[in-house]
């Protein structure tokens, strides 16, 4: 991230006690954490001296805490690479009180399957997501983002594309390969092509199995990877109160447009309207998932799908919202595209409907709100979701 990015203001507020701060890389966790905590005792486990330094010897970590001059802020960047210093870092926060520690990864793979209890509850668990539209205020360009997505990482290069590239290489080689998650990397690349045409889609393992000429069993660990790994999400059906008989296969979305974008390579078949649609729904998803992280009460995110095959694309239900949400690349309003959004209410008349559009004006269309898509992602707050 330049600097210019490590002044945007974001919606996520940090705890004054210890916590997980988990993102992808790129979406300027490191950064950020500098620029709040100007004189925290900072280790960056990314560097290979500091990384087989407290590989080796975890307790050294205990000497450094010790030298400083008063109760400060520990910065731990990237601690899924040294996780015996979970250890250490939980019997410091019991021993000396005003010590604040804050543990950025961008996988949570090795230390949940390292046995690592994530410090039993003594830290939180926290999330950084890619920028959002209101953080970026008038930098924000919805076409922009739906061709490169809203990585810090990314939003501000002269190279976007070439960045993005180098992005997937990099988590393949770096993460990926290094770490032995897998045997055979050239079938993790071609899943990852795959998985690019499901980007939005309910997700049937059997049939990308087959394309990717790998056994079920192999998906499914693949999948795991990428969720662990912070790059994808398996979205699941909301069922609460349900009074249909609803679907039970989850949906599946890369964590940001761009990756996206930069996965799934133009075929002689595909139209730019096709992948923008996809790039659109992706780009309201990691939207509300991203408030859900951020906002105040909790909240969780879904999808709805009757076993008829009636959909409404995100359900928002928690503590101080109930929407659901339906998104359509084009520019007017059809009977169809309400038509989820309407069963909907019918089941659950307490939920707010809204439909997000790419036309211009907000208009109420057969008692459903329409809404221009890039007014609602701009209106998001930590504090509430719409205004309606």
């Amino acid at each position: 991230m330049n600097q210019k990015n490590a002044l945007v203001r974001r919606l996520f507020i940090p705890p004054k006690q210890s916590f997980f701060l988990f993102g992808p890389r790129g979406t300027g966790k490191s950064t950020w954490m500098k620029a709040l905590f100007p004189d925290a005792l900072y280790l960056n486990l990314l560097l290979s001296g500091v990384r087989e330094k407290f590989r080796a010897y975890p307790d050294e970590l205990i000497k450094e805490v010790a030298a400083l001059p008063k109760p400060t802020t520990v910065i731990l960047d990237e601690i899924q690479k040294v996780p015996d210093l979970l250890a250490v870092v939980h019997s410091l926060i019991e021993e000396k009180q005003g010590l604040q520690f804050v543990l950025t990864g961008s996988s949570a793979r090795k230390l949940r399957r390292g046995g690592a209890d994530l410090l039993g509850g003594r830290a939180l668990i926290k999330y950084l997501d890619p920028f959002i539209a209101s953080e970026l205020g008038e930098k924000f360009v919805l076409e922009k983002a739906l061709k490169i997505g809203m990585l810090p990482l990314v939003w501000e290069t002269e190279e976007p594309q070439e960045v993005l590239t180098t992005y997937v290489s990099a988590y393949i080689d770096e993460e990926v390969q290094a770490e032995a998650l897998v045997r055979n990397i050239g079938q993790f690349s071609r899943f990852l092509h795959v998985m690019s045409f499901s980007h939005g889609q309910i997700l049937n393992v059997t049939n990308i199995a087959r394309e990717c000429y790998v056994k079920r069993h192999t998906v499914d660990n693949f999948l795991t990877i990428l969720e662990d790994l912070l790059l994808a999400v398996r979205l699941e059906v909301f069922t609460h109160r349900a009074q249909r008989e609803l679907s039970q296969h989850p949906k599946f979305y890369f964590f940001d447009a761009g990756i996206f974008r930069a996965l799934r390579r133009m075929g002689p078949g595909d139209s730019e309207d096709e992948l923008d649609g996809a790039a659109l729904e992706g780009l309201v998803f990691q939207h509300l998932r991203a408030w859900t992280h951020y906002a105040k009460g909790r909240h969780q995110l879904f999808f709805w799908r009757t076993k008829a095959g009636v959909e409404v694309d995100f359900i928002v239900h928690g503590e101080n919202a109930f929407w659901a949400i339906e998104v359509k690349n084009g520019h007017f309003v059809s009977p169809e595209d309400v038509r989820g959004l309407a069963h909907f209410v019918e089941d659950y008349p307490e939920a707010k409907p809204l439909l997000l559009y790419r036309g211009a004006s907000r208009i109420e269309y057969k008692g459903i709100l329409c809404v221009p898509v890039e007014h609602f992602l701009r209106s998001l707050s930590e504090n509430q979701l719409f205004s309606d």
